[in-house]
């Protein structure tokens, strides 16, 4: 019961793979539809990246992203490609497997997840700051003064 279970979810790690792939094949595609190509390259970035928006350390939404928003986000852009574009991009994603190389790292998604964590860190300092000058709080941290 367990091996099969198991089974089913490496069967499915190694579908999203590939979707993943077939995607990324897609933004290159000359006949995939605009609107196709920039929802694929959204999560292509997003699925590539070497860091998740939400760390897997967070207990629970670490893993959100991975079991939940990359899968779904998947199977809707499948839904939205055309069939003939699709069944290329799907092959060149299994040759690409076939091959042994490995799955490419998007540096765009790096990028665009470091911006993001960045304008939150800005966002909360800016509101904690703003609060406390509201309160009538110092924002200064005064320094030692000696005896």
């Amino acid at each position: 019961m367990l091996s099969l279970l198991t089974n089913r979810i490496k069967a499915w790690a190694k579908s999203l793979k590939r979707d993943v792939m077939t995607l990324w094949f897609v933004l290159k595609h000359p006949q995939a539809p605009w609107y196709a190509r920039a929802l694929a390259a959204l999560l292509t970035a997003y699925a590539l990246s070497p860091i998740d928006l939400i760390p897997d350390f967070i207990p629970v939404l670490g893993y959100l992203d991975d079991l939940i928003i990359v899968p779904v986000g998947i199977w809707l852009l499948l839904k939205i490609i055309p069939a003939q574009v699709l069944d290329e991009c799907r092959n060149q994603a299994d040759e690409w497997f076939s091959q042994d190389k490995q799955k490419p790292r998007s540096w765009v998604g790096l990028t665009l997840i470091l911006s993001l964590w960045c304008l939150a860190a800005w966002l909360t300092y800016s509101t904690v700051t703003d609060f406390a000058k509201f309160r009538g709080l110092s924002t200064s941290v005064p320094l030692a003064q000696a005896v």
